[in-house]
């Protein structure tokens, strides 16, 4: 009779939540992204990639914002300014920063190190949002470094050249780990007073004027080599923008807007882990155990900071 009683009890005391499950489909659908974009970039520049995928979003975001409409009348010059860094910082440069650390670096360190947008955040919502620091951020943030240390450079000491001590790529990934940190605190303020279907439109929507006067800026050929399969570059535009793009991020928000910070921090782990997969399956990217360990010192600072978000 007592195990009868207490098993509902167990289920409704569960932290994890059905949309604690969403975050951990929008996060996983993130590592999908190297796989189309890599394969984009034997054809493409990044920045025409990212274009491209806008002028797609764009043509699926618009009638969702449409429909939302109403969200429009009460924007304020600061949720507008939001709503920039949102779609300037986190959707176009961080994107073509992204694309470029493919180009540059290797895929599983540019991936984990994206592992670092919650410490980007977390500092910007203290400076910005004025929320309070966690416990023994000090050591925790030598941790995190460390762990970025072995990702980038393994267990070697970089002191011969420079130009091994500056990895590229990896300087690329870092920037673009920042400005979606930072993205994650303006969309946080801009979602206490929209509905995340009108962010997330807003986010593509946005980010299109910016990036034609990239693309523009830059002069490149718009051409694709000889012997390109004009329909594979099409599919591959399609799925890397409405899986990893539109879809991931509608899936995401609808969690986070109902799960504790904590749990969606651990869920995102699946990012990384399913994109390393990708690479090693698909583009024979084995991980190295420097990176393992890095990774791991990563997410040990970021499970304990987790820890202190309730």
């Amino acid at each position: 009779m007592s195990n009868v009683t207490a098993t509902p009890m167990l289920r409704a005391k569960s932290p994890v939540r059905p949309e604690f499950w969403l975050v951990v489909l929008g996060a996983a659908l993130w590592g999908v992204d190297p796989v189309f974009r890599i394969i984009l970039l034997k054809t493409m520049t990044s920045t025409q990639i990212v274009l491209l995928e806008h002028v797609i979003l764009f043509l699926a975001a618009a009638p969702v914002l449409w429909k939302h409409r109403a969200e429009l009348r009460g924007v304020r010059l600061r949720q507008l300014g939001a709503l920039l860094f949102v779609s300037w910082g986190g959707s176009a440069l961080a994107t073509i920063l992204f694309t470029q650390g493919l180009v540059h670096g290797n895929p599983n360190a540019v991936l984990l190190l994206q592992k670092l947008q919650p410490l980007f955040a977390i500092v910007m919502a203290r400076i910005l949002l004025k929320e309070l620091l966690p416990k023994k951020i000090g050591p925790l943030l030598v941790i995190a470094l460390v762990g970025t240390y072995l990702l980038t450079f393994g267990f070697t000491l970089p002191f011969g050249h420079m130009n091994e001590f500056v990895q590229v790529g990896s300087l690329l990934s870092l920037g673009a780990a920042a400005l979606w940190g930072g993205s994650t605190v303006m969309g946080r303020y801009l979602l206490g007073s929209m509905k995340y279907e009108a962010v997330t439109s807003l986010r593509f929507i946005l980010a299109l004027p910016l990036l034609l006067v990239i693309t523009w800026s830059e002069g490149a050929a718009w051409k694709l080599a000889e012997g390109t399969d004009l329909g594979a570059v099409i599919v591959n535009l399609l799925l890397q923008a409405l899986l990893p793009g539109l879809v991931s991020l509608l899936v995401y928000y609808k969690g986070l807007s109902a799960i504790k910070a904590s749990y969606a921090t651990i869920a995102e782990l699946s990012f990384p882990m399913v994109g390393v997969v990708l690479n090693w399956t698909v583009f024979g990217q084995v991980i190295t155990s420097a990176q393992l360990v890095g990774f791991v010192f990563i997410w040990f600072t970021l499970f304990f900071i987790s820890r202190q978000q309730n």
